[in-house]
């Protein structure tokens, strides 16, 4: 499972715990909420009603005839109201009145009949006492949305409570507010419990996007790829793609160092050999003819070790470069074949055929001498591999928004063995007629020149007949 999928699992399990453990007392608090927001009013009701029945002279109590009229003509009365959601069509409202004993005298709706006792009930017994009294009473148990809220008043004459008065109404006309609150509620949870999954997926994506990059990156270094550096967002991001790069070069640079000294004395000790053995038998009285031919040798290794110096520090700086100097326009048809004229001389030696097919459309920019090098390199190979009389065949085209060079020989090609390693510093195949080594930098040093170029370089055998053939891409001018 990759990181972005874990940290998206996390913070969808961390969401929704969230948006259990916050969201169910809320909606707890909102059925709480309307049952206060309801009682409040009738509070008011029911002190006024019973403010109207106070102070009558007597203890007697006696529901208006006009109270009783009024609410049967309420009740049958429809209604047309549309509170927000809610249709009301009919008064759910009610009250009944009960004497100073707590039994009952009118009831405007069916609660109760006339001389019930309702004392028994803690909106009548604490009024009675002079206390706050209300209730909340379940029509049937088994129905949760049967309660009824009770609100008592206290009626008073000459300062005596001489019976209740208690407004009651049914909890299930608020049933309609509540549950669309609770609705309302939780589609907004779990919005937002989307948006935190948005919003966490997408910094998922800005943490483990970077860090997949930096990962491959460090792959590639470590299979010896030379990848451009990453480019991290974020100071702290960047910071690290920084070190990483910083701490590649610096590895890179110790393990070169390593790498060439390793080579480069391995390299040096055949000539030095040579040199040194010619030098000791020429110490000795010798004839002319061998006198000639030591120094002949002496000569010959002193060139091949000044060759490989000349080459080893043309590809040290090289690869020490990750931008082209000043790049011109070149035209490769003309550089092709002001290289092909410069090799002549190997050309006549081996009656060696060259075959031009060049376009005259293939441009690039790029520094003249490091690719004339690269080609001259590539070049040499063919003609150092190819057999007497025989073809190399040089072309270049566009393809797409790319130029293509490829260079094919008749030579033996590149054994199984060695397909793998002929860009690595210091190695080379012997020569077919001759058995000699090159310093082998060349190829080394090509592909260095091409991929500077953001191009790239490939050397295999061809598909078609025995020989080599090398292909360069190169993005057009």
């Amino acid at each position: 499972m990759s990181l972005t999928n874990r940290i998206l699992i996390s913070l969808a399990l961390m969401a929704l715990a969230g948006f259990a453990v916050l969201l169910n007392p809320i909606l707890d608090r909102v059925e709480r909420q309307y049952l206060e927001a309801t009682e409040e009013p009738m509070v008011d009701v029911a002190e006024i009603l019973a403010a109207l029945l106070s102070n009558q002279g007597g203890h007697a109590i006696l529901a208006p005839e006009a109270w009783r009229s009024g609410m049967e003509s309420v009740k049958a009365k429809p209604l047309n109201a549309k509170i927000y959601n809610l249709m009301k069509d009919k008064v759910l409202m009610d009250f009944y009145i009960t004497d100073a004993a707590g039994r009952l005298i009118y009831d405007s709706g069916t609660v109760g009949q006339v001389g019930e006792d309702f004392s028994i009930y803690l909106d009548v017994a604490r009024t009675l006492r002079g206390e706050y009294g209300a209730r909340s009473s379940r029509l049937d148990e088994a129905d949760p949305t049967s309660s009824v809220m009770y609100v008592g008043a206290p009626i008073v004459n000459d300062g005596e409570i001489i019976g209740v008065l208690t407004v009651y109404k049914p909890q299930r006309s608020m049933l309609l507010f509540i549950i669309e609150t609770k609705q309302r509620l939780i589609r907004l949870g779990l919005l937002a419990v989307g948006l935190v999954l948005l919003l966490g997926w997408l910094l998922s994506k800005w943490v483990t996007q970077p860090l997949r990059r930096l990962t491959a990156y460090a792959a590639a270094v470590s299979r010896g790829e030379r990848p451009p550096a990453p480019v991290m967002p974020g100071r702290h991001l960047r910071i690290l793609g920084e070190s990483t790069e910083a701490m590649r070069e610096a590895l890179e640079n110790r393990k070169y160092v390593e790498s060439y000294v390793q080579s480069l004395t391995h390299e040096m000790k055949s000539p030095i050999a040579g040199i040194r053995g010619a030098a000791e038998l020429l110490q000795e009285d010798l004839p002319a003819a061998k006198r000639t031919q030591f120094l002949a040798n002496i000569e010959l290794e002193s060139a091949r070790l000044q060759n490989l110096v000349d080459q080893l520090l043309a590809l040290a700086s090289l690869e020490n470069r990750t931008e082209l100097g000043d790049p011109v326009e070149i035209e490769l048809g003309a550089l092709i074949r002001r290289i092909v004229n410069h090799h002549e001389s190997n050309r006549l030696n081996k009656k060696i055929h060259f075959e031009l097919q060049l376009s005259d459309e293939c441009r690039v920019e790029g520094e003249l001498f490091l690719l004339e090098t690269a080609l001259n390199n590539l070049l040499q190979n063919a003609i150092d591999f190819s057999p007497l009389e025989g073809r190399i065949e040089i072309r270049a085209w566009l393809e797409g928004r790319q130029v293509v060079i490829s260079i094919c020989d008749e030579g033996p090609g590149i054994p199984e063995f060695a397909l793998e390693r002929i860009f690595d510093r210091f190695y080379s195949l012997p020569r077919p007629h001759s058995e000699r080594r090159s310093s082998g930098l060349g190829l080394c040093f090509a592909r260095e020149a091409v991929e500077l170029h953001r191009g790239s370089l490939q050397v295999g055998n061809r598909e078609d007949q025995a020989g080599a053939e090398a292909v360069i891409r190169l993005p057009q001018l």
